[in-house]
């Protein structure tokens, strides 16, 4: 069982004595939230203001389930406890708190960022297995799962980047494992509201930047400069003090190859299914068994087989490949052998095995561009029927809707809307 970490308050918030607009007294905490429901004893509340809440509200509940201290914006009000006010972006300031608390575990950990539209999860793993596979003792940080050495733990989230106390938290642990090295699948929610924003990434892979989260990024440029800022993050740190050079690892067959290489801060290795990049891929066989294909690039050929399915995961073997092969000096033998055997990432290209006399595949196509590519892989693997069952779920970016059908029509023969 993980010791109990105590700090004191006034230690976390000594990098940023320019924010704090009042004087209090200092106490130990032992945690940091920003859900009233989740507070336990000794942790620091932050009263966050967001879009449809007000942290401020429930600082008196937050105070009676045991916080020992608080954290908001608004001006002091009588408590039983320190309350800290702060000027500033409060998510800025939880990430900065939450890192000081944690004793900046990034710094001491090779930290790979992942991001795009479609791929992270599958891009994460692929990395995660290559380096496992080489003898690196790496953890992961999934949509789906954190992974701290032998444990799995469940983050609860599946669908995004956790917040930064708990990021903080995960790395933290990994540190204190003795683990090396981290792969960070990090959303755009997760960049934009700076849950990551005192992460040190050494290496970034971008998958790609297709349409989705329109309704909170507002447009597609607004959506490809928050992916960008996982690019840019890596102007911060010192990764030669880790033996890495810092990287950005980029799909130059997606249209966000121009902006995302424009911005990058750092080295770039390109990637394609086509000859113009650093390093490509060609003699692609997708079947419903194994997807193979060469890999060339930077004075080096060999030969990928997986039983992952796909044609469009050879972009995502390709940016896997462009961080640990390429990246990170991975030998092509360890590379070769984690693609053989990755066990299979739930809910992507997921082959449905009961004994029927047809394929059964489930996938977390939730986007345009994703389900094109699952239909597209499904048409090539039969040469039967190709019947699709999906829905659109949530009330955020309801243009998909329309979209979705549109495409399924035109590359299914059956489509249930659920």
């Amino acid at each position: 069982m993980t010791e109990k970490r105590m700090k004191h308050l006034k230690a976390c918030l000594v990098e940023m004595t320019d924010w704090v607009r009042n004087t209090f007294e200092d106490t130990l905490i032992s945690g940091i939230a920003w859900d009233s429901r989740k507070v336990r004893p000794g942790d620091l509340f932050f009263a966050l203001v967001g879009e449809n809440f007000d942290g401020h509200q429930f600082i008196t509940s937050a105070v009676k389930q045991g916080a020992a201290a608080v954290v908001g914006t608004r001006p002091p009000m009588p408590l039983e406890v320190p309350y800290v006010q702060l000027q500033g972006d409060d998510r800025l300031a939880v990430a900065k708190v939450a890192a000081a608390f944690y004793d900046h575990p990034s710094r001491d950990l090779v930290v790979i960022g992942v991001t795009g539209t479609d791929g992270k999860t599958t891009t994460t793993n692929l990395v995660y297995h290559i380096l496992r596979t080489a003898g690196i003792s790496a953890g992961m940080i999934s949509t789906v799962k954190a992974v701290v050495g032998e444990e799995t733990l469940d983050t609860g989230f599946h669908v995004t980047t956790p917040e930064a106390p708990d990021i903080q938290r995960y790395l933290a642990r990994m540190r204190d494992a003795g683990l090396t090295h981290v792969v960070l699948e990090t959303t755009s929610h997760g960049l934009i509201q700076k849950r990551v924003a005192e992460v040190d990434y050494d290496l970034a892979a971008v998958t790609n930047v297709t349409h989705e989260h329109l309704d909170y990024h507002r447009n597609y440029q607004g959506y490809l400069q928050a992916k960008g800022k996982l690019v840019e993050a890596l102007s911060g740190g010192d990764a030669s003090k880790k033996g890495v050079r810092k990287l950005a690892v980029l799909n130059k067959d997606d249209q966000s190859y121009p902006y995302l290489a424009k911005i990058s801060p750092a080295k770039i290795i390109s990637y394609s299914i086509k000859s113009d990049a650093d390093i490509w891929a060609d003699q692609i066989e997708n079947t419903a068994q194994y997807l193979s294909f060469a890999v060339h690039g930077q004075g080096k050929d060999f030969v990928i087989k997986t039983p992952l399915i796909g044609r469009y995961n050879v972009h995502n073997s390709l940016a896997a490949l462009g961080v640990t092969v390429f990246g990170l000096d991975i030998p092509v033998s360890a590379a070769q052998k984690a693609f053989e055997t990755i066990p299979p990432v739930p809910g992507r290209m997921e082959r449905i095995d009961l004994g029927q006399d047809f394929l059964a595949i489930v996938d977390f196509a939730h986007t345009p561009n994703a389900i094109t590519q699952a239909l597209m892989t499904a048409r090539e693997l039969t040469t039967g029927k190709v019947i699709a069952v999906f829905g659109s779920a949530g009330l955020r970016d309801v243009e998909k809707r329309k979209l979705m059908p549109e495409i399924a029509v035109q590359i299914a023969d059956e489509v249930i809307l659920t």
